[in-house]
């Protein structure tokens, strides 16, 4: 089957329109869960591969294994998804999402927040100049 998408990129607009349309019918005020599981759910039926709490490998520089972080979604092997439920997204949700992606070796992350009135989505990419 055809991926509905051709870079990274178009794959994000796709989560970022399916995430809106998941909170214009859900809107705000559900645990993370909910939306995880909806947005799961709105994925895998437009035939992309989704993964919820997938554990991700923590390596050091050296190569040594730390542990593993679970993403919140994994989503076609390549974009991690990090879901909130907050009023107001923080210095404190965001500190975390660079190391995410630099220590797994994942190139490309969203931040999505469901929480407040408005839908709330920020894209973050590794950079290997850190």
């Amino acid at each position: 089957m055809d991926k509905p998408y051709t870079s990274v990129f178009e794959l994000c607009d796709i989560i970022r329109e399916t995430s809106f349309a998941l909170q214009s019918y859900l809107r705000h005020g559900h645990l993370e869960k909910v939306y995880e599981n909806g947005l799961k759910h709105r994925l895998t039926k437009l035939g992309l591969k989704v993964e919820r709490q997938h554990p991700l490998p923590i390596f050091d520089e050296d190569g040594t294994l730390l542990g593993d972080f679970y993403a919140d979604l994994f989503i076609e092997d390549c974009l991690l998804v990090e879901l909130k439920a907050v009023k107001i997204t923080t210095k404190e949700h965001t500190a975390q999402l660079p190391g995410y992606l630099r220590s797994s070796g994942i190139e490309h992350e969203l931040l999505i927040n469901f929480g407040a009135p408005g839908l709330y989505i920020k894209k973050y990419a590794l950079s290997h100049d850190l």
